[in-house]
């Protein structure tokens, strides 16, 4: 499986386009995906559309449902919204369709670069990029006198400061929710350690070595400036915190961090010390710690043609041109839309592609590793186990997986 690399800096000049936008459909469409606003956005978007229902299940839970909520005949969701690493479940589970012949037919206004193509076919519209960066409080850097960290190190120094000032005592917020948060904190880190999560040209994994141990110990030494219950906190939680102004610095998603601070209830002085900047390296690195993604659409394999078309005619609408001419729309994401100008809350996301950082990888067996570092290194992460221990255990768990799916 095979995607060029995503090219954000073309997202951004993209060709105008005078296709209509026409939105009547004759058959059910029936979204999920994640929660995240702009999804949100794109899920009503569809569901301005008349001639038929159109139902949405935004849900935080949607990589736990969607493959067999696409696998019934009839499949019970006409469409996944996915990102680089969901899209591969979809696909090795044989549950989305190629949509050639549909963009052919109503794609006249999608552009290449929203075209996800995988094996010669495209089976996937992109409409908006990610990736994970660094939101802070520049009010709590000016009173310790420190700059916005540019290494996991400099961040470690300033929670260090922000503590033994009386400041906040747990000042650094992290997505590490055991299972699919944690993981994916594992793989900016390794990625920023300079690690290969297998071995060249094989399926066989090899995270239990000096990058894997490095990138525990760096994630151990973070999660002792976070709240202590940062084992169920996952983008959700990690936000409300700093929100509260308990958090003042935090590795986030830029389509998170595009409106944290709009919220109901936010203090005027979070809202003022509100910051964004790129992503960060570590151990010397000059690869960032984190990974690029696209978020986009897919069309379910197991449902009539009529629902595909709908589908994919619902879609489109739903990614339109117009879809995000309201400023507060247009600041939620990074948009692979027509007529997207980059907000502020953009410079995150900017920063990540322009500084080289590493595409989450669309290797079919990826998804695996994923899940075993997710189920693994919550023992190691309360202490209960060494490092080497812990990728022990994932190597075998993934192992055991990949020789199951045929993969090993």
């Amino acid at each position: 499986m095979f995607l060029k690399k995503f090219a954000l800096a073309g997202a951004v000049a993209l060709l105008s386009s005078t296709s209509a936008f026409a939105c009547e459909i004759g058959a059910r469409v029936s979204i999920v995906g994640n929660e995240f606003p702009a999804i949100q956005t794109v899920g009503a978007g569809a569901q301005e559309c008349s001639g038929a229902e159109v139902s949405t299940n935004l849900t935080a839970d949607h990589q736990k449902i969607n493959v067999a909520g696409m696998s019934g005949n009839p499949a019970e969701y006409t469409s996944a919204i996915v990102a680089n690493s969901s899209i591969v479940a979809l696909m090795n589970e044989d549950v989305i369709r190629p949509l050639d012949d549909l963009v052919a037919k109503h794609g006249g206004g999608l552009q290449k670069n929203q075209l996800i193509t995988i094996n010669g076919k495209v089976m996937a519209v992109a409409f908006m990029a990610n990736a994970q960066h660094l939101v802070y409080r520049a009010d709590v850097l000016e009173k310790i006198g420190m700059e916005p960290p540019k290494t996991y190190e400099d961040m470690l120094a300033a929670a260090a400061k922000i503590r033994d000032m009386g400041i906040m005592e747990n000042p650094v917020g992290g997505a590490y929710k055991a299972g699919w948060n944690l993981a994916q904190e594992f793989n900016n880190m390794y990625i920023g350690h300079g690690g290969e999560f297998f071995k060249a040209g094989t399926a066989e994994v090899s995270v239990n070595n000096e990058a894997g141990v490095a990138t525990l110990n760096m994630m151990k030494a973070l999660s002792e400036y976070m709240n202590p219950d940062f084992l169920t906190h996952d983008s959700n939680a990690t936000n409300a915190e700093y929100r509260a102004g308990n958090v003042a610095l935090m590795n986030m998603w830029g389509s998170r961090a595009a409106t944290l601070v709009e919220a109901e209830g936010v203090s005027d002085e979070v809202k003022s010390g509100f910051a964004i900047a790129g992503p960060m390296t570590v151990a010397g690195g000059s690869t960032p710690a984190t990974t690029l993604w696209w978020d986009g659409w897919t069309v379910a394999k197991n449902i009539s043609d009529e629902e595909a078309e709908a589908t994919f005619i619902a879609m489109t609408h739903a990614i339109r041109p117009d879809a995000i001419a309201d400023e507060a729309k247009a600041k939620e994401a990074v948009w692979l839309i027509d007529g997207y100008e980059p907000t502020p809350a953009a410079v995150g996301v900017f920063a990540a592609a322009q500084a080289g950082s590493t595409p989450y990888p669309m290797l079919p067996f990826q998804g695996l590793l994923h899940t075993a570092l997710g189920a693994e290194l919550a023992d190691f992460m309360a202490g209960k186990e060494s490092a080497e221990q812990a990728l022990a255990d994932v190597e075998a768990a993934y192992t055991a997986a990949a020789k199951e799916k045929g993969f090993l």
